[in-house]
């Protein structure tokens, strides 16, 4: 595994099995290798600022960081090993920009240089060489082989290991398997015991760690064998399996930040037609002149704090954290200003009845922007640490307490309207406290390194490696918006049923997207072990889960058209509206989910900005023109609007 950019040097794996293939073999290893080290991009900015940082906190940093931060944290020389070995299955997940409609990805990710990995992500990459290994039966069994059953459960065991088994089937027969597998027990290294308690110390730790250097040295040796000789394939359940262990969690996280929003469209809705209207219009505002340049900018984090934990001095990760955090902050002000006088600039666009409750939600929500801020640079410090679980754990406190705290406020209070929009802005301030928590009594202090005035110089590469990211994702939020605002044109109730038809197809789109996101990290972990052949196999099971997941989400929009709108209002008319218009919403399904797979696996292969331009494309040319011209040109509405968006997905 190379290096991260910046990072002090790995030591290269040995490679004296792999002296033992053949030519033809050596030849397709050196293609795969071209083929995946073709896709490795650097990212020099984050380069100059890690070289500016570190001359800037010389006089702090005089002893050897890595060293003094091993021994705090216990780690020792297997750790240090395993470093040096490898892994080579295993690639961070991409950094998320999280999103009250829809969330996106911003700036290098896919096969970028990786950065140093905890000991929890070497166990994972290790663990699955050796399964790739046994399924490719080089290595013996985990478990030994049974004769088989006889009968009807003979039958149906047999059936099941064939539709399920991730097992590599054996060109000549099954035999052969056997052989193989003895070949490589005998070639496997004898593990010494492990002596009892009436043995010396020092000499069973010795032993031990002898006994564990040699059997990873050894994996090392029959992986990179396999490897160069061709011999490691996959199979589609394998890919399936893994794809979907990767995207369980992630589903999880996106619906419960997306419910933050989403809670107080429902708290709201049943107020009346001329709220629901209100309260979208409200959130498309926040959405493009606050949350999606925030998260736009925050990505630079994913780049910045990953080379900053990968070069082993960790405390410039929190250096990166306060950076963004006091430009983040700054930013705000002018934010503030704008929905503090929010009314008068909306009702220049739509009726003044709705821009008035829309300028209140925005007036009561910026209380919690700076800490919406701060959470979302908070998220990408623990993600650069591989802390992935700590969001989904803050989420799934915040989540619950946002429900109730509607419900309170809105209905149990007598709020009302400004019940929601409290809400909001309470669970924002709760975010970044729970994960401050998070960091302090669980994991990730250890990067975190105190507060540095340093932070408060050397901007100007971070503002540039920002920016991208920044235009990225609101570009592609603000075709979405532009719909919203469109439709409050039409009326108040047409401006209602697009806040329902919105939160349906964003609620949606948390299935695809994950998906996506675990197709392109699987993608980039085989190629970047220079496993070809198995990315290919990953890339059709992620287009076919990709086709499953939007039939699936066709078929409920079609099917419950006329009970979803029920679950937002009581208004007939927005009803109506809204079961006219679904039925080319669920069409749309189909096309945001292979279109989400197709830019997952651009993503994969470190070609995400070719997805990023044809996103552009594809909205501002095609849709919104289409869009337009059927909703109000040939006077089709809400249908005439979502028919230009499905169109353009399409293209």
């Amino acid at each position: 595994m190379a290096s991260s950019p910046g990072s002090q040097p790995i030591p290269a794996k040995k490679r004296s099995s792999a002296a033992s293939a053949t030519n033809s073999s050596h030849q397709h290893h050196d293609l795969q290798s071209a083929f995946a080290s073709s896709f490795r991009s650097a990212s020099p900015l984050a380069q100059e600022m890690l070289a500016r940082d570190l001359a800037e906190c010389s006089d702090e940093d005089e002893e050897n960081p890595v060293d003094s931060e091993a021994v705090e944290e216990g780690e020792d020389e297997d750790e240090d090993l395993d470093y040096a070995l490898g892994p080579t299955l295993y690639r961070r997940p991409s950094g998320i920009a999280f999103g009250t409609t829809r969330p996106a990805l911003a700036g290098p990710v896919g096969l970028d240089e990786p950065s140093v990995l905890t000991r929890a992500e070497i166990t994972r990459s290790r663990d699955e060489e050796r399964s790739l290994l046994r399924d490719n039966h080089i290595l013996p069994p985990k478990h030994p082989h049974h004769a088989p059953k006889r009968g009807l459960a003979g039958r149906a065991a047999g059936l099941y290991k064939r539709l399920f088994s991730t097992k590599v089937r054996l060109p000549t027969g099954d035999e052969e398997a056997p052989a193989s597998a003895a070949a490589a027990a005998a070639a496997a290294p004898r593990i010494v015991a492990v002596p009892d308690e009436t043995a010396p110390l020092l000499a069973g730790e010795r032993r031990r760690s002898s006994a564990a250097q040699h059997g990873r040295e050894s994996l090392n040796e029959q992986w990179d064998a396999a490897v160069a000789a061709g011999q490691i394939r996959t199979t589609w359940q394998r890919e399936a399996k893994t794809v979907a262990v990767y995207s369980r969690s992630l589903v999880v996280t996106f619906l419960l930040q997306y419910s933050l929003n989403v809670t107080s469209i429902f708290a709201v809705g049943r107020l009346g037609t001329l709220e629901l209207g209100a309260v979208s219009l409200a959130t498309m505002t926040a959405n493009i002149t606050c949350y999606a340049p925030i998260q736009g900018l925050a990505t630079s984090l994913d780049t910045l704090c990953a080379q900053a934990f990968g070069s082993g001095h960790k405390h410039l990760v929190g250096l990166q954290l306060q950076r963004m955090t006091y430009f983040l902050f700054l930013l705000l002000v002018p934010v503030a200003v704008v929905w503090l006088h929010a009314e008068p600039i909306l009702a220049s666009m739509i009726e003044p009845e709705s821009a008035a409750l829309a300028a209140t939600y925005l007036r009561i929500v910026v209380l919690g922007t700076p800490a919406y801020a701060a959470f979302e640079g908070g998220k990408r410090f623990v993600q650069a640490q591989g802390l992935f679980h700590a969001t989904t754990y803050v989420l799934l406190i915040a989540a619950p307490a946002n429900v109730l705290m509607n419900w309170l406020f809105v209905w149990k209070f007598g709020f009302g309207y400004v019940g929601a929009p409290m809400a909001v802005a309470i669970t924002q301030n709760m975010l970044p406290l729970l994960l401050f928590f998070y960091v302090w009594k669980v994991d990730g202090s250890q990067a975190w390194g105190g507060f540095r005035r340093t932070a408060l110089k050397n901007w100007g590469p971070m503002i540039r490696l920002a920016l991208p990211g920044m235009i990225m994702v609101v570009a592609e939020w603000f075709a979405f918006e532009i719909l919203t605002l469109a439709s409050g044109r039409m009326g108040v109730e047409f401006l209602a049923a697009q806040s329902v038809l919105v939160t349906v197809t964003g609620t949606t789109f948390q299935l695809p997207f994950p998906l996506s996101i675990a197709g392109s990290t699987r993608m980039a972990n085989l190629i970047g072990a220079k496993l070809v052949d198995a990315a290919k196999t990953s890339a059709k099971v992620t287009i076919v889960g990709g086709l499953l997941v939007g039939l699936f989400n066709v078929t409920v929009l079609a099917v419950f058209r006329y009970h979803i709108p029920l679950l937002f209002t009581h208004d007939s008319e927005v009803i109506e509206l809204v079961a006219q218009t679904l039925p080319v919403c669920a069409v749309m399904q189909l096309f945001d989910s292979m279109a989400a797979m197709s830019h997952g696996l651009l993503r994969g292969i470190g070609r995400q900005e070719f997805g990023g331009y044809a996103n552009l494309a594809c909205y501002y040319l095609v849709a919104l023109p289409i869009s337009f011209g059927l909703g109000f040109g040939l006077d089709w509405k809400l249908t005439g609007l979502w028919i230009g968006v499905t169109v353009g997905l399409l293209m």
